[in-house]
C-alpha cells in the first residue's frame, strides 16, 4: 500500500559505527595508488576511525546527515476576509472561505494563473495540515475563479445537492434522503467506537522548534525528557506530540513563549569535550544538547465540531484542526511500546513475528482514525498487518534476500560479481543498522556499498597514520574480520563512513523496503486472513487495551471518552439481480440464489457467444510429458467454449510451437516468432494462447508485443492446470476469451431502465466509466505514473468496456489528459450506439479524502471539457468515488446485541450499510456486493461527489449491486463496481508495458520526472477488453 516515512540518520559527534573518510570524500575519498612494481598497492582512503568524533562543517552540516528534518509541505495561499490569529494550522472556515464579488476572470480554465484577491481580503501564507491527516472533509472549497470559467460556459447544475456556484466554491453532494429502504433488514456491528469529548474542553496548541532538527523517534524523546524534567512550568500538564511540529496540552503553560535546552546522550564510546561545534552543542557528559522552543499558537475549542456533527444544515465546516489534535491524543497515549507506520501502530505485544522468508517478517498491529459520522464522532480501529525487515545480522539477512549468499564458506573465499553486488546494494539501501562491535545506541542509514572489498580498505586518521580496516578491527575491538571478500557497509553519504558487514545488524521496527515475491505475499495474506470472530475478538482487546478508560493517560488529561463496545447498527440485504444468459439461441433467465450468489453455466450459453476461426497456442518451456497435454487441451477447450455457445475452430491456424522458455529472455526473438505466426495467418490472427512453465518476467514483454506491435489478443496460462484439465478452469478460459475477443458473458435480465424507470430510458443511452492510477512501487523514484479510462459502449447492457491508457508524472494522482481520453471514448460511444450518451456515470478508484475537492474540480472539468467539443452538448453527470483501501468492517449479531451462529461468517452478498457510521450529510454507503470466503469481508465504500442526475439512495445502491453482477471473468458478483475494476485491470496493463525482462535494455527507463509515453495499441485490439 502506498511509502511511509522513515526517520533519517543522525550523525552523532562522536559516534560511527565503521570507518568515516575524512577527506572530503568524493574522487579524493576513493583515491588509488598505481603501484609500479608487482606486488598489489592498498588504496588509501582517507578516512577517521569511527569512533572518534568527526569534523562536521557547518556548511556540510544538513548534507552529511548531520540533522535530519522532515519537512513541513510548501505554504499555500488563500485569502481571508478578516485578518486572522496567527495560528499555524488554520480553521477550515477561514483558509476554505466564501469570497465576496470577486472580479470574474475571463480566458481558459486550464491557463494556471494567480487569481486576484477578493476586495479587502487579506492574503496570508499558510501551511497546510500534515499529509498523513486522512479526515479532510471541509464542505467548501475556494477554487480561483479562472478554473472554473470552462465549466460555468458549459455547464449548469440543477442538482440541489452538488454544485460549483458561480463564485467558484465546490459543493459535494448531500444525502438525497433519509438513507435507502430496499432490503432486508440485518443487525450488525461496525468496528467504530463512539468517543465521547467536552466541547468546552480547551486544547492549547504550542509550535514546537527544536534545533539542530533531529529525526521524528529522537524527537519523542525529546519531548519526553523535556516533560519529566519541567513538569512546573508546564504546569503539570502532560501534553501530546505529533512528532513534527505539533504539541497540545489541556493546560495553558505559564507563558506563551518558553526555550529549553534539552540534551541526550551521544554515542558513549568517545571521550571529546567541547562546549559548541559548529552549531551543535555538546556538554561535558558527552551529550548532544538540543534548543527546542514552544509557542501558543492558538486555543482550539470543540464547540465547532459538535455544531458539525450535530447541526443538520449544511456550510458547517469541518474543524480540522482540532479533529487533528484528538487524534494526536489519542495516539500518543496508544504508542507506548509500539512502533508507527503510517496509521498504524505494531508491537510484539499483539503476537510475535512470523517469518515470510527472504529476510521479512509479518507483525500485527492495528489501525486508529478519528471519524465523523451520524453517530457522532468515532474511532475506527482495524487489525493490520505489515511486512518488516528481519533484525538480524547483515550477513544472515543477506543470505535469506540472495540465494548466492547461501554458501557463506565460499563468500569468505570470493567476492561479489557485479551482478552480485548490485542485487546486495539494492537489498541493503537505505535499510537502518546498529553495529554491534561497541555499545552505542545510535542508528544509520545504508547509503551503498564501498568500491574496495574489506581487505583492502585502508584510512587515515586524524593524526596521518594509516590503518588497514581489518587490522584496525583486530587492534582496537580484537575482532578477526571472516568476510574479507565482501564489501563494506557506506553509512556516511557526503563523508562516507565504513563498516564492516558482519558487524551491522538490522534495526527492529522498519517497514520491509523490497517488493514481496509471490510466495511472501500469499503467506501474508494466509496470515491476515482471520475470520470475523476472531478478528472481533482481536480489536475488542486492543482497544481495551489501548483505549480504556485510566489506560490511557492522554486522553484522560483531555477529556477524551472512548466506548469499549463496537456500533450496533442495522443493514440492508439488496436482492440478487435476474440475470440473463443464452440456451441454443434461447433466452434463459437464472437468479442467483445460492448463499454465496454464485451461479453455474451448466446447461446454459454465455449470453453473447465470440467467433474464433484463426487462432494459435505456443508453449515456453515444460518437459515432454507437458507438451503431450497440448492437443487434449486444444480439444477439450474448444469442446467446452462449443457447450458455451462461443465458436473456437477445433484446428489452430499453424502447428502448436514449442519454445523454450528462455525465449522470453530475449525481446527480440519473442518479437520476430510472434511475428512469424500472425504472417502465417495472413495478418488475421484472433488469438494466441501461451501456455508456460511457470510464471515469467517475460509476460510483461510477451502482452506489450502482442498487443502494440502484433495486433493480437493473448491468453497465457500455466502447465501446470494443463495437467488436470478440470472443468472449472476451462469454463474459466472460455469466459475470458470470450470477453477478450467482444462477446458478452452475462447480461441483466431486467435491464437497467426497467430497474431505474426514473432515471434510465432505452432511448437515453447511459455511458459508464471508470477510472484508476497506478503508481511505481515506493522505492522507484523516476518512473511514470499510469492512468487507465474505461467506459462502457453498448446501452441498456452496459457490460462491453474499452479503455483509453496513459503515462503521466511520476506519482501524479490527478489524471492529467481527461479530456482527451473522455473525447475519445466518447467517439467510439457514438460509433458503436448511434449518439452521445444523455447521461455519464463515472467511477473514480483510488482517491483519498484529502484529494475529493481536488479530483472532483479537476477531473470533473476535463470531462465537461471533453463534452463541450460537441456543441450544445450537456450530459448529466454523476461522479462517484470508489474506495477499498480502508479500515471499516462488519460481524454479525443478534438484535439484543448478543452473538449468532452466524458470527464466524461473513455478511451476505449485497449487504448495504448508509446510517450511523456513514457521512453526517454526505451522500455516501458501504455495499459489501460479494462473498468473502476468506478471512473477513472488506466492503467498498462508494462517496458521491457530484450528482446531477438526482439519484435517491435505493437508485444508486441498486445500480451500482446490479452491476456487480454483469463482471465478465466470473460467475458470481465482484466486490468493486465493473467500471472501476476494469480500470484497475487497464492500468496495470499500462504498466507491464513499460517493464522490461531484459535488464540491459533501457527503452522505457527515463531520468528521474521524466514522462515516457505508453506504446500505442493496434486498432486489431484497442476496441476490445483485451486487459480483461
Amino acid at each position: 500500500m502506498e511509502g511511509e516515512a522513515v526517520a533519517k540518520n543522525e550523525r552523532k559527534v562522536g559516534g560511527g559505527g565503521g570507518v568515516s573518510n575524512g577527506g572530503g570524500g568524493g574522487a579524493n575519498g576513493r583515491r588509488r595508488w598505481k603501484g609500479g612494481g608487482g606486488s598489489r598497492q592498498h588504496p588509501i582512503i582517507q578516512a577517521y576511525p569511527a569512533l572518534l568524533p568527526l569534523p562536521i562543517h557547518a556548511a556540510h552540516a544538513r548534507r552529511n546527515g548531520a540533522v535530519a528534518l522532515l519537512p513541513l509541505p510548501p505554504p499555500v495561499l488563500v485569502y481571508l476576509h478578516q485578518p486572522p490569529p496567527p495560528l499555524l494550522f488554520p480553521k477550515a472556515a477561514a483558509c476554505y472561505g466564501k469570497p465576496r464579488g470577486a472580479p470574474p476572470q475571463r480566458g481558459p480554465a486550464w491557463r494556471s494563473r494567480k487569481p486576484p484577491p477578493p476586495p479587502h481580503a487579506v492574503t496570508a501564507a499558510l501551511l497546510p495540515l500534515p499529509h498523513d491527516l486522512e479526515l479532510l472533509q471541509h464542505k467548501q472549497c475556494f477554487i480561483p475563479e479562472n478554473q472554473t470559467s470552462d465549466m460555468k460556459a458549459n455547464h449548469v447544475s440543477t442538482h440541489q445537492n452538488s454544485s460549483i456556484n458561480m463564485h467558484g466554491v465546490t459543493t459535494i453532494a448531500l444525502r438525497p434522503d433519509g438513507g435507502g429502504v430496499e432490503g432486508t433488514v440485518i443487525p450488525l456491528y461496525a468496528n467504530h467506537f463512539l468517543v465521547s469529548f467536552d466541547p468546552r474542553h480547551k486544547i492549547f496548541h504550542y509550535d514546537v522548534d527544536m534545533s539542530p532538527h533531529p529525526s521524528k523517534e529522537t524527537a519523542r524523546m525529546i519531548k519526553n525528557k523535556l516533560v519529566e524534567e519541567n513538569s512546573s512550568v508546564l504546569s503539570g500538564a502532560l501534553p501530546a506530540f505529533d512528532g513534527r511540529k505539533n504539541l497540545f496540552s489541556p493546560i495553558e503553560f505559564q507563558q506563551d513563549k518558553l526555550e529549553f535546552f534539552v540534551s541526550l546522550p551521544a554515542a558513549s564510546s568517545t571521550r571529546f569535550i567541547a562546549t559548541k561545534e559548529n552549531g551543535h552543542m555538546l556538554d561535558k557528559q558527552n551529550h548532544k544538547v538540543f534548543r527546542v522552543k514552544l509557542r501558543l499558537v492558538s486555543k482550539l475549542s470543540g464547540e465547532d465540531l459538535n455544531k458539525y456533527l450535530n447541526e443538520e444544515k449544511d456550510g458547517i465546516p469541518l474543524p480540522q484542526d482540532y479533529l487533528h489534535a484528538l487524534d494526536v491524543i489519542l495516539r500518543e497515549g496508544a504508542m507506548e511500546n509500539s512502533f508507527p507506520i503510517g496509521r498504524s501502530l505494531y508491537s510484539h505485544n499483539m503476537g510475535e513475528a512470523k517469518d515470510i522468508g527472504g529476510g521479512a517478517v509479518v507483525l500485527r498491529g492495528f489501525f486508529q482514525s478519528l471519524r465523523p459520522t451520524k453517530q457522532g464522532l468515532a474511532l475506527n480501529v482495524d487489525l493490520s498487518l505489515t511486512a518488516f525487515h528481519e533484525n538480524i545480522g547483515i550477513i544472515a539477512y543477506l543470505q535469506k534476500r540472495c540465494d548466492f549468499m547461501k554458501d557463506l564458506s565460499q563468500m569468505k573465499t570470493r567476492a561479489l560479481t557485479d551482478d552480485e553486488r548490485r542485487e546486495v546494494e539494492k537489498a541493503l539501501k537505505n535499510i537502518r543498522v546498529f553495529v554491534c562491535h561497541r555499545e552505542t545506541d545510535q542508528r544509520y542509514h545504508v547509503h551503498g556499498l564501498t568500491e574496495e572489498i574489506t581487505e583492502n580498505l585502508k584510512f587515515r586518521d586524524r593524526s596521518g597514520k594509516d590503518y588497514i580496516v581489518v587490522n584496525y578491527f583486530k587492534e582496537h575491538y580484537n575482532h578477526d574480520i571472516q568476510f574479507r571478500k565482501l564489501p563494506c557497509l557506506q553509512i556516511g553519504k557526503s563523508k562516507p563512513c565504513y563498516v564492516p558487514m558482519e558487524l551491522c545488524m538490522v534495526c527492529e521496527g522498519q517497514k520491509f523496503l523490497g517488493k514481496l515475491s509471490d510466495e511472501q505475499t500469499s503467506k501474508m495474506l494466509n496470515l491476515g486472513c482471520q475470520r470475523p470472530s476472531e478478528r472481533k475478538g482481536i480489536i475488542k482487546g486492543v482497544v481495551e487495551g489501548a483505549f480504556a478508560a485510566g489506560r490511557n493517560s492522554y486522553a484522560d488529561q483531555f477529556s477524551l471518552q472512548v466506548s469499549k463496545d463496537m456500533t450496533q447498527l442495522s443493514g440492508r440485504v439488496l436482492l440478487p439481480p435476474k440475470l440473463k444468459l443464452g440456451n441454443g439461441g434461447r433466452i434463459k433467465d437464472i437468479t442467483p440464489d445460492r448463499f454465496d450468489r454464485q451461479w453455474n453455466l451448466m446447461d446454459c450459453h454465455v449470453a453473447e457467444g465470440s467467433k474464433i476461426k484463426n487462432w494459435a497456442l505456443i508453449s515456453f518451456g515444460g518437459s515432454p510429458e507437458h507438451q503431450s497435454f497440448i492437443p487434449k487441451f486444444i480439444n477439450q477447450l474448444s469442446s467446452r467454449c462449443e457447450q458455451l455457445g462461443i465458436l473456437l475452430n477445433k484446428k489452430t491456424v499453424v502447428s502448436p510451437l514449442f519454445e523454450r522458455i528462455q525465449l522470453l529472455n530475449n525481446v527480440g526473438i519473442l518479437e520476430s516468432r510472434l511475428k512469424k505466426i500472425q504472417e502465417t495467418a495472413s495478418g488475421n490472427l484472433q488469438l494466441l494462447i501461451c501456455v508456460m512453465e511457470r510464471r515469467h518476467r517475460g509476460y510483461a514483454d510477451l502482452k506489450r508485443i502482442a498487443e502494440t506491435s502484433i495486433g493480437v489478443v493473448t491468453q497465457c496460462c500455466l502447465y501446470s492446470n494443463l495437467s488436470k484439465l478440470s472443468f472449472q478452469f476451462l469454463a474459466n478460459l472460455a469466459l475470458k476469451i470470450n470477453a477478450k475477443l467482444g462477446g458478452c458473458n452475462v447480461d441483466l435480465y431486467n435491464s437497467l431502465p426497467c430497474q431505474i424507470p426514473r432515471i434510465f430510458s432505452d432511448k437515453e443511452p447511459v455511458m459508464f466509466m471508470g477510472a484508476d492510477v497506478t503508481h511505481p512501487h515506493p522505492l522507484d523514484d523516476s518512473s511514470p505514473s499510469v492512468v487507465a479510462v474505461v467506459a462502457s459502449m453498448n446501452w441498456p447492457s452496459a457490460n462491453k468496456y474499452i479503455s483509453r491508457m496513459r503515462s503521466q508524472t511520476h506519482r501524479q494522482e490527478i489524471i492529467e489528459q481527461l479530456d482527451v481520453m473522455t473525447g475519445e471514448l466518447l467517439e467510439e460511444f457514438v460509433k458503436e450506439v448511434g449518439k452521445l450518451p444523455s447521461r455519464i456515470i463515472f467511477f473514480r478508484d483510488g482517491v483519498s479524502e484529502t484529494l475529493f475537492y481536488k479530483v472532483l474540480t479537476e477531473e470533473m472539468q476535463a470531462v465537461h471539457l471533453a463534452c463541450s467539443r460537441y456543441p450544445g452538448y450537456k450530459p448529466s453527470i454523476t461522479f462517484v468515488v470508489v474506495q477499498k483501501r480502508h479500515h471499516t468492517r462488519f460481524f454479525h449479531r443478534e438484535k439484543n446485541g448478543g452473538s449468532t451462529h452466524y458470527s464466524d461468517q461473513n455478511v451476505p452478498p449485497g449487504t448495504v450499510v448508509d446510517t450511523v457510521i456513514t457521512h453526517p450529510r454526505e451522500f455516501d454507503f458501504y455495499l459489501c456486493s460479494h462473498w468473502g470466503t476468506k478471512g473477513t469481508s472488506r466492503p467498498t465504500h462508494y462517496r458521491v461527489l457530484w450528482d446531477e442526475n438526482n439519484f435517491m439512495s435505493d437508485e444508486m445502491q441498486q445500480l451500482i449491486h446490479s452491476l456487480c453482477y454483469t463482471f465478465a471473468r466470473c460467475t458470481k458478483p465482484v466486490s468493486l463496481v465493473p467500471p472501476a475494476y476494469y480500470a484497475h485491470l487497464a492500468a496495470y496493463r499500462g504498466r507491464l508495458y513499460l517493464e522490461r525482462s531484459d535488464s540491459s535494455a533501457t527503452l522505457y527507463r527515463a531520468t528521474p520526472l521524466q514522462t515516457v509515453p505508453l506504446p500505442k495499441l493496434r486498432d486489431s485490439v484497442k476496441g476490445l477488453m483485451f486487459y480483461c
